[in-house]
């Protein structure tokens, strides 16, 4: 170690602020991560990680900026650096021992290293030569990846001017929508995937809010497996998922198309939201439902937690709208509107570009305000989970008189909470003898009947202007 005499600096990269916690359902993101960068890539296949920061999710599944490749690190960008905020759950389902294909690259050595210019190089198996000479690992070189991802290469070895690397690398083209959507396997009861689902709460304690596989739900096979997931979850929860249409080539490329696209997809399901197109942020391109998700997250936690606002005409900080192939679309609110009138959400520019539609995916065909609107829908899922996890604890007590009055006590108490807040217009629980008959009681079965009334999101408001010429005539004629 060289002697220090005097005066230094050290600049370090630029960290990223720790992210708030929204204590809502935790969103749930499937998708591919290059998993050579993970602190444990034997162990970060189809496997749930609970991550708190953007250094944990960069730890458990890796990150690159290749997010073409790398679907899962769109939403980690969007979730931790875009809004700051958290939690999340991943699950990578690309698999460097199938997912992979052979690799080899000369590379020179310049002042004691070597820098790979591929993404994806995979250490296990990895051989260095000199002068067709094998070098041996922490002997004649020590190897690590930088902060974009790309292997370097540290010779230690004496009078080595190139080395060349062979193996294999990752390939996330390899990776199938069927993958993703997964399995379960009956006899050995691995599974992957969407089946993963069913783990999130019996895994950390926490039940699912939001499910999205950006990069992947363009797919409709895919769009409706996920959509099938957000309901009956652990034969309890409900959650919604985000969807994106497709905007390639071979979907939809202008606004006209939307409709048609969304009728092919099959998808109307009142659980699904419905996005289109892609966006772009800092001269990246990323799938809707990416950005999308983390802003909703970041709008709940910046209102308690409680999911009762609108995404609607909430700001997106992104630069663009963009197709899959990077060109612009810039739509204004009548073109917006007619993707709203078809259950779509789109995004406006509006002094900033802001998320525009307030309609599930079950729009027009449910016209239900429970069904129709994002927000209603979000907060009778919210409000229904919630009480499962509260009363929880209340399953197999005495069912008496005690135990009914305190449940109805308190959920009429923790409504009248939020109506004071604006949270919502009422909420009231009962319990009706009617509904719990004799046979009911000596059953165990219990019943309650409580009346959710979140407000629905004011989406058309009308002023209307009328000329008055008596106003007129006073000013310039009165006396």
């Amino acid at each position: 170690m060289a002697y220090m005499h005097g005066v230094r600096i050290q600049e370090n990269p630029t960290s990223v602020s720790t992210p708030v916690t929204y204590e809502g359902g935790v969103p749930v993101i499937f998708g591919t991560a290059p998993v050579n960068l993970a602190a444990d890539p034997a162990n970060a296949v189809n496997k749930l990680f609970l991550c708190r920061t953007f250094a944990e999710a960069k730890a458990a599944v890796g990150y690159s900026e290749d997010y073409g490749s790398y679907t899962l690190c769109q939403a980690m960008d969007a979730f931790f650096k875009v809004f700051g905020v958290g939690p999340v759950v991943l699950c990578n389902v690309l698999d460097p021992a199938t997912h992979k294909k052979t690799y080899s690259e000369t590379l020179d050595v310049v002042d004691g290293q070597a820098i790979s210019a591929t993404l994806g190089v995979l250490l296990d198996g990895l051989t260095v030569q000199a002068d067709s000479a094998d070098l041996a690992l922490d002997t004649d070189y020590t190897v690590e990846f930088n902060e974009a991802g790309y292997l370097v290469l540290t010779v230690i070895k004496e009078a080595v001017t190139s080395v060349t690397l062979s193996g294999n690398m990752l390939d996330p083209t390899t990776v199938t929508a069927a993958e993703v959507i997964g399995s379960y396997d009956s006899e050995t009861g691995a599974e992957t995937g969407f089946e993963l689902v069913r783990k999130v709460y019996p895994t950390f304690g926490i039940y699912p809010g939001l499910f999205l596989a950006p990069g992947w739900t363009q797919d409709p096979a895919v769009a409706l497996a996920l959509a099938a997931k957000c309901t009956d979850i652990n034969g309890m929860f409900k959650s919604e998922c985000i969807v994106d249409i497709d905007c390639s080539a071979d979907g939809a490329t202008k606004y006209t198309d939307v409709p048609a696209a969304k009728e092919d997809m099959g998808l109307t399901s009142e659980h699904a939201i419905l996005l289109w197109p892609m966006v772009q942020y800092n001269g990246k391109i990323m799938a809707y439902s990416a950005m999308y998700a983390a802003m909703v997250c970041y709008e709940d936690y910046n209102n308690d937690s409680v999911p009762n606002l609108s995404p609607s005409n909430r700001l997106l900080n992104i630069s663009a709208t963009v197709l899959a192939d990077g060109t612009e679309v810039n739509l204004d609110t009548v073109q917006g509107n007619e993707l709203n009138a078809v259950g779509v959400v789109t995004a406006v520019n509006l002094n900033g570009f802001k998320a525009w539609g307030n309609n599930t995916a079950a729009y027009p065909g449910v016209t239900d305000p429970k069904d129709r609107w994002i927000c209603c829908r979000r907060f009778f899922s919210w409000w229904g989970n919630s009480f499962i996890t509260t009363y929880m604890e209340k399953v197999d007590s005495p069912a008496n008189y005690r135990l009914i009055e305190s449940i109805v006590d308190s959920e009429n108490v923790r409504g009248n909470s939020l109506v004071s807040q604006g949270k919502c217009a009422g909420i009231r629980m009962v319990y009706n003898q009617e509904e719990n008959t004799i046979e009911n009681v000596l059953n165990g079965k219990i019943v309650f009947h409580q009346y959710l009334a979140p407000y629905t999101p004011a989406e058309d408001i009308l002023n209307i202007l009328e000329f008055d010429p008596s106003m007129l005539e006073a000013a310039l004629g009165g006396e």
